[in-house]
């Protein structure tokens, strides 16, 4: 089972705290799904809302496909998340809860097929990126002091 990275957004684990990560299955038209093989998206600003019982992703950007002439759509146009009934229930309980919300992590291509890492996340206070700041300083300072001390 190969699985190529499309696309990542770095930014989500830095700005929120992921609780769960969910596989989903994405709607796309055909033009898309080419540019994605080429890893033409960015995941930046995106994210997912839960609307009418399902779960659409927005402001995901997937560039037009070269050769597409008219069948190119909008970039960031919305797209529907393909996840089991029972799921979407989940996540429609635990997103009313304030404060959490659907990031999506990162796209890959999966047996041929694009799917969405989707995660329910809550988001960090300026505070928890300093504490997290400082415990990837001292872990590095360790290292180092480990690397120094096997000279």
């Amino acid at each position: 089972m190969s699985e190529k990275k499309v696309a990542t957004n770095r930014a989500a684990r830095r700005d929120y705290h992921v609780l769960e990560t969910y596989e989903a299955g994405i709607e796309l038209v055909g033009t898309e799904v080419k540019s994605l093989r080429q890893a033409k998206a960015n995941l930046k600003d995106s994210f997912a809302v839960v609307e009418e019982g399902e779960i659409f992703l927005y402001n995901m950007h997937i560039s037009p496909y070269e050769f597409g002439n008219i069948a190119n759509v909008d970039p960031v146009r919305r797209r529907r998340l393909l996840l089991h009934k029972s799921q979407i229930r989940r996540l429609i309980g635990q997103t009313t809860v304030k404060g959490f919300t659907l990031i999506p992590l990162s796209a890959y291509l999966k047996r041929g097929r694009i799917k969405i890492e989707l995660a329910l996340a809550k988001g960090k206070r300026f505070y928890d990126k300093r504490d997290a700041i400082k415990k990837r300083e001292a872990s590095r300072e360790m290292q180092r002091a480990l690397r120094f001390k096997n000279r």
